[in-house]
């Protein structure tokens, strides 16, 4: 009876240690999600009050074109070496240093003499860019090590309420801040919340970054375990993952990322497809604003992503508490869904319904589109630990291409067609892009199915010899 008692003993002790561990980890993260809201609401205050400001100084829109253009390319280049930099330094550093980046260079800005404004304003541009992608693919390629990987989908949807929230307040009130203390107040406003969240960062111990080496089997167990046979990358992946590690270059390792699992390369592709949608309704909203209350034009547009904040709000909580009951993430296919509803309902939110049915479109845009961004993220941590990094920098390199060549080609189209026919290109392209790739999926699951179906055959024939064909023989 002792011996018996004794492993029960060493599981219950086993399971409050990893209960234990897994609380302090959800509190800690909880902390860097605290913080990294503080420095969205910077980003989303300074995307206003920058463009502002950049208009006010040179009285030209396309300086105000060009300060975009560059944040743009900035991230795009951090995105092709972002992998190489996880593989050397630890997550922790280089969030760290891409904050106190954004807030030396913000105070460049606010210290800088007027005859030297247009080169700070490039600096603030470039830093600003290429820090922001770093911070972002840093965070989400270590949320597995942060966390663990059943708690991914969790953590993903959290980090995206905190953003959402902080991108809500962060246009609600750059207006109020501008005008009311200036341009300098709210620079100072920017530059303390990446001190905040530097400050964050620092005090909280981080995983993840520097090839994370150990966590590539963990990661690719995972995969298998909670994405099924979409996300995980089988022994190719690790083949792959010992190739990442012997020191090539970003781009081959990058690809061979995309290549690790079935359709990853596909879903990436689509990624860079709906952000040129994107560019699209984000051009678009003023004009069709403008069209409804050429007086007050921006009520129409804060109105649109107060709601739509609302229907991705919404959607984490729903995630959250599906990932909590089922212990599963949304996977792929819910990408895909995502995407063609999120896609229709920004379509459907230019067609002139009345102001109560387009505030219903954007519940359900914002609604799909949370979900969409959760399982993107969540699909791409399937990937081993020493891949992960570089997949995510390729996948924001085609997120900023996509939107900044978007935002070339609509801002041309929108003098020449209506905002609903821009929008319904664009994101009538992403909802092909996407019905093609629920197709790869469903293949690619038929295909393993009947695999599946024809080794249990094999397995269970008389003349195999195996256990199931021994007891027929014998029956």
């Amino acid at each position: 009876m002792g011996s018996a008692d004794g492993p029960k003993a060493d599981e219950t002790d086993g399971d409050t240690r990893k209960a234990r561990d897994t609380a302090v980890s959800e509190r800690r993260f909880r902390f860097l999600v605290a913080g990294y809201a503080v420095s969205s609401y910077g980003t989303f205050l300074n995307m206003v009050a920058l463009n502002l400001f950049v208009y006010e100084t040179t009285g030209r829109a396309l300086a105000m074109g060009l300060f975009m253009a560059v944040r743009l390319a900035s991230g795009f280049v951090a995105g092709l070496v972002v992998g190489g930099l996880l593989a050397r330094f630890s997550a922790k550093s280089i969030m760290l240093w891409a904050n106190v980046g954004q807030g030396a260079v913000m105070l460049v800005l606010i210290l800088a003499p007027d005859g030297m404004l247009t080169g700070a304003l490039m600096a603030v541009s470039v830093v600003i860019g290429a820090c922001g992608t770093l911070f972002m693919v840093a965070l989400r390629s270590s949320i597995p090590e942060m966390v663990g990987e059943d708690r991914r989908a969790w953590a993903n949807s959290l980090s995206i309420t905190g953003r959402s929230l902080a991108m809500v307040a962060g246009f609600a009130s750059a207006g109020v801040v501008v005008s009311l203390v200036g341009y300098t107040a709210a620079f100072l406003v920017d530059m303390a919340t990446f001190v905040a969240c530097a400050v964050t960062v620092a005090l909280l111990p981080i995983a993840g970054g520097k090839g994370a080496g150990g966590s590539a089997p963990e990661a690719s167990e995972g995969s298998e375990g909670s994405e099924g046979s979409e996300g995980s990358g089988g022994s190719g992946a690790g083949k792959d993952a010992s190739a990442a590690k012997s020191g090539r270059r970003w781009r081959p390792v990058a690809f061979v990322a995309l290549a690790a699992a079935p359709g990853m390369g596909l879903m990436v592709a689509l990624r860079g497809v709906d952000a040129f949608g994107s560019s699209s309704h984000n051009a678009a909203l003023p004009i069709y604003s403008t069209s409804l209350d050429a007086s007050n034009p921006a009520v129409f547009v804060s109105a649109f992503w107060c709601v739509w904040a609302l229907g991705n709000i919404g959607a984490q909580q729903v995630i959250q508490r599906y990932a909590q009951r089922t212990g599963r993430s949304v996977g792929a296919l819910g990408f895909g869904y995502g995407t063609v509803v999120m896609s229709a309902a920004f379509i459907a939110a230019f067609a002139g319904f009345p102001l109560a049915v387009t505030a219903v479109i954007a519940l359900i845009a914002g609604a799909a589109d949370g979900l969409t961004e959760v399982a993107y993220t969540s699909h791409l941590q399937t990937l081993p630990a020493t891949l992960r990094g570089h997949a995510f920098g390729l996948s924001a390199t085609f997120e900023n291409l996509g939107f900044g060549v978007g935002m070339i080609l609509v801002a041309a189209a929108l003098d020449r067609f209506s905002p609903l026919a821009v929008v319904g290109w664009s994101h009538g392209a992403a909802i092909v892009v996407a019905v093609v790739f629920l197709l790869r999926v469903a293949g690619v699951r038929r295909a393993e199915r009947t695999g599946l179906r024809k080794e249990e055959a094999v397995e269970g024939r008389p003349d195999r010899g195996d256990r199931d064909g021994a007891e027929v023989s014998r029956g």
